[in-house]
């Protein structure tokens, strides 16, 4: 016990260091769906499909080239008509990626086991300066 008394600063310094050495692992653990790089990838080797689940005004103002436009309000009903091949990948994107999150919920209740969200969404992707349309 007299060890931890008379080095208490050493044994305070240490574990503020591996503290601070784990907080990328907590970080990313908190993290939910892929990142553009990710997706760009899935959208190229894997053909995923991808859909934009913001409104019709957001979705025009712009949005993911190829993209397909399903507001989270009908996304239950209309995905199986908008997204056939439920095995191929699934990428779901919003403006921030809030409520593609929420998106990924009910494509895997519908049945595509590969559906994923986009973290940061369009923002991210325009933030790495990928190619954006508009309708």
């Amino acid at each position: 016990m007299k060890f931890f008394i008379d080095n208490w600063m050493l044994i305070a310094i240490a574990l503020s260091s591996g503290g601070l050495l784990l907080w990328p692992v907590f970080q990313g653990a908190t993290a939910v769906g892929i990142d553009s790089g990710k997706a760009i990838q899935l959208i190229n080797r894997e053909k995923a499909n991808v859909v934009d689940v913001s409104d019709a005004a957001e979705f025009a103002a712009g949005h993911i080239v190829g993209s397909k436009n399903l507001p989270l309000a009908d996304l239950e009903a209309k995905l199986a008509g908008a997204v056939k091949n439920k095995g191929l990948p699934l990428v779901l994107v919003c403006q921030s990626g809030a409520r593609s999150a929420k998106a990924v919920n009910i494509a895997k209740k519908l049945g595509y086991e590969q559906a994923q969200s986009m973290q940061g969404g369009l923002k991210a992707w325009k933030l790495a300066n990928l190619p954006v349309e508009k309708a």
